[in-house]
């Protein structure tokens, strides 16, 4: 499957915001911190032009779909699935995300990134509920218990991310050790990212 492997700085800076890609604290965090407001290229863009509310819409849906690390298939499947429920769209939308594999891993602080939990999912070292998941957009539920193989405990970011004293895990998650287990279903009020849902709907909506 298609997907995108150039510098991920040059995705978040075309978005301009931080889409979670690279370590905090990190070197190369820190310089992308410094370089969000200079378009992708060498010398950034060359001069701005307005953009209609289709390119709104567009970089909107492009910034989440990128921060989540999935392709349009599968964020498009995600959206229609969420629209089919009663209630509000773009707050379903958020709770499917949210309940991903890779970014329940992420949320647990098992992974620096999505992309440090993705790689570990597809490598076969989480285990839900005792069996090995290896599927990143596997929807977890409410009291599914996460845990990492012998293999992944040994990974240098896990390891790690486990001996941080001071971890910060999302609401809806807890974490004992290598241990996670998901408390409740993801609210939107949980997600603190710059997510506009309601120009995803309107993309989409066109």
């Amino acid at each position: 499957m298609a997907r995108y492997t150039g510098p991920k700085n040059r995705l978040s800076r075309r978005e301009g915001v931080d889409l979670g890609m690279k370590t905090v604290g990190s070197h190369a965090h820190a310089q992308l911190l410094r370089r969000l407001t200079i378009g992708p290229g060498q010398h950034g863009a060359k001069g701005k032009r307005k953009v209609s509310d289709y390119g709104v819409q567009l970089r909107e849906k492009q910034k989440v779909k990128r921060m989540y690390g999935m392709l349009e298939r599968q964020f498009r499947k995600i959206f229609e699935k969420a629209k089919k429920f009663k209630g509000n769209t773009g707050e379903q939308l958020i709770q499917f995300l949210e309940q991903r594999l890779d970014n329940t891993l992420y949320r647990m602080a098992l992974a620096p990134t999505r992309a440090c939990a993705r790689q570990i999912v597809s490598h076969e070292h989480v285990l839900v509920n005792g069996k090995k998941v290896s599927i990143p957009s596997y929807e977890v539920k409410k009291d599914d218990v996460i845990t990492l193989s012998t293999k992944g405990l040994e990974i240098p970011a896990v390891k790690k991310m486990i001996d941080e004293k001071n971890i910060q895990v999302a609401p809806w998650v807890e974490r004992k050790g290598p241990v996670g287990k998901m408390v409740r279903l993801p609210q939107r009020a949980d997600v603190t990212d710059d997510i506009n849902e309601q120009l995803i709907i309107e993309f989409y909506s066109r």
